[in-house]
């Protein structure tokens, strides 16, 4: 994906050098209003803040064995996961070199939590059954979102039909998924969801380039989300309860055609 995401940047850099020698104006830029559309490419993980007990076993305490659950943990972390973004962009002009930009989406991006467990032999009952322990458990969190991003975007002078822009703002997101992705009551210990706010609020930054052709301005554009307070929904599950803090930082590659 990130050589496919190389590709398409050196093509649309190509395009626009051999149409250096004309200076295309591009109407949107003096219009107060103008609108657009987005292409989002996500990757998306979570930062964690462990308990200064995040490692002991986790034992149930509706269970009368005195067996725990998972053994001690040597390892709780949040490998990036891919996603993908579909956005309608409304912005509004401001002066030359300043805009008001709002850019409604709808992401379907998940996320994983990995928890690395230290090795243990299974334990036999005498009922004669088993209790095995898994050495890694991976925990997804699914999520359909909707996101309401308002930004500045600072943007350079046109020369040779391109500018360089900076972006800067914040934003509100909604997971629309159902509840019973979320619903866990009756399910087994090791069964238990890992779950997460409904609405969450981030901050962005983002660079980028427009590029100017005859008929449409393209730009790619990289930016880096980040949720300052706790996403984590805190309860007595053998997942939750080693975390003190869960927060989510978000890198997008984004393609606009206005």
């Amino acid at each position: 994906m990130k050589k496919k995401l190389a590709f398409l940047i050196i093509a649309i850099g190509t395009l626009h050098l051999s149409a250096k020698a004309q200076n295309w104006s591009n109407a949107v830029d003096d219009e107060d209003w103008s609108f657009g559309y987005v292409f989002q490419y996500i990757s998306a993980e979570y930062k964690i803040l462990k308990n200064p007990n995040w490692r002991e076993r986790y034992f149930d305490l509706t269970d009368e064995s005195p067996f725990p659950v998972t053994q001690s943990i040597n390892a709780i972390s949040s490998p990036p996961k891919p996603g993908f973004g579909l956005g309608f962009l409304i912005s509004r002009r401001i002066t030359e070199n300043f805009q008001l930009r709002v850019t409604p989406s709808l992401v379907l991006s998940d996320r994983i939590v990995r928890y690395d467990y230290e090795t243990a032999e299974p334990i036999t009952f005498e009922n004669g059954q088993v209790r095995n322990f898994d050495a890694t458990i991976e925990k997804k969190i699914q999520a359909t979102l909707f996101e309401l991003p308002l930004s500045l975007k600072l943007q350079s002078n046109k020369v040779n039909n391109v500018r360089a822009y900076f972006l800067g703002g914040a934003k509100m997101s909604f997971d629309l998924a159902s509840k019973k992705k979320t619903f866990d009551d009756g399910e087994s210990p090791l069964n238990k969801y890992l779950k997460v706010n409904k609405s969450f609020f981030s901050y962005e930054a983002a660079l980028g380039m427009d590029f100017y052709f005859e008929y449409i301005k393209v730009s790619p554009e990289i930016k880096l989300s980040y949720t300052p307070n706790d996403v984590l929904q805190h309860s007595n599950t053998a997942f939750a309860t080693p975390i003190n803090k869960l927060t989510q930082r978000q890198l997008t590659f984004s393609l606009i055609f206005q």
